[in-house]
């Protein structure tokens, strides 16, 4: 949007009643965002007006870091030769006693050593029966749980400037997953908010999709959504809602500053409750017949729209 094209303040952006909202969400619900101000309001950071400074933080105390209770086993010559590529945390390894000699088998042997990993020689029976599919081809690697982010991680990484944090309402699938964590750290996001259940989290597919990104940007799971929102709201952030049925399209939406980006599940979207707590919608635009674009591939325009006035902006 050009910066002397001005807001209406006050614009009602609505859902399509009954319709998919987000990325695949219904609502009935007219979403009223508060006033925007008009880019003469603005601070040469980019900020929209009166969250060009952070505001005082909830004194909730901070959430602390959580952990999957467990690894995920990877099975396979070619699936731990991925993993070791990766830079995956590896946290211990089981190689078949029978193929000891095999020339591949040594090869990853000895990388997992210089890594430090432990390594159990076992026998195939072993492995056989903690493989899920019996393709193991004679050796497995456990990965260390990954270390999530609390959220005021993610608001130390943002800083006081322009910054993007993309919220995940319940985003289920491990590829789409991964595939936006890479986009967001390929931008220079601060961080992803993901719910601490029932959503796609860090595992296996996670890191091959996002290219190892997991490792080098902020994941905060929480227990509230909701809630992060608020948060983040106190903490500078305008949100927006990706929404197919929104009234304004993506070139002219404050898709700008400090930016908690709220993207929906692939099946059910953004919730009600979610998309009351955004401060407008936004759609983008379409020609084709398809319905809509997937989760990953949208978050990846609308994180680079956000990209493109931030850096027209600096």
């Amino acid at each position: 949007m050009a910066k002397n094209q001005s807001r209406t303040p006050g614009r009602d952006v609505r859902g399509g009643s009954g319709k998919r909202v987000g990325n695949g969400a219904k609502s009935s619900n007219k979403i009223v965002p508060r006033n925007l101000p008009s880019p003469g309001d603005r601070k040469s950071s980019g900020r929209p007006g009166d969250r060009g400074k952070v505001q005082q933080r909830s004194k909730r105390a901070p959430e602390k870091r959580s952990d999957a209770p467990t690894g995920d086993l990877i099975e396979g010559r070619r699936a731990v030769a991925e993993a070791l590529e990766l830079g995956l945390p590896i946290k211990s390894a089981f190689i078949a006693d029978a193929e000891a000699t095999d020339m591949t088998l040594k090869r990853l042997s000895a990388s997992l050593a210089e890594m430090d990993v432990p390594i159990e020689h076992v026998t195939k029976s072993r492995l056989d029966q903690m493989s899920s599919h019996g393709a193991h081809q004679g050796i497995m690697v456990r990965t260390r749980p990954f270390e999530y982010a609390g959220l005021a991680d993610i608001l130390r990484e943002a800083g006081e400037d322009d910054a993007l944090v993309i919220v995940l309402d319940h985003v289920t699938d491990e590829g789409n997953f991964g595939a936006i964590v890479r986009t967001a750290e390929v931008v220079g996001a601060a961080g992803i908010v993901i719910a601490n259940a029932r959503a796609a989290r860090v595992g296996v597919g996670a890191y091959k999709t996002s290219a190892g990104a997991v490792l080098h940007l902020p994941i905060a799971q929480v227990a509230n959504l909701s809630r992060a929102v608020e948060d983040l709201k106190k903490a500078g952030f305008w949100v927006c809602g990706a929404s197919e049925h929104a009234e304004q399209g993506i070139w002219n939406a404050p898709v700008e500053g400090r930016l908690a980006l709220v993207m929906g599940s692939e099946g059910a979207g953004i919730s009600q409750l979610l998309l009351e707590k955004c401060d407008f919608l936004a759609k983008l635009p379409q020609r084709g017949r398809i319905e809509s674009l997937n989760v990953a591939q949208a978050t990846t325009v609308f994180c680079y729209e956000w990209l493109r006035r931030t850096a027209a902006d600096a």
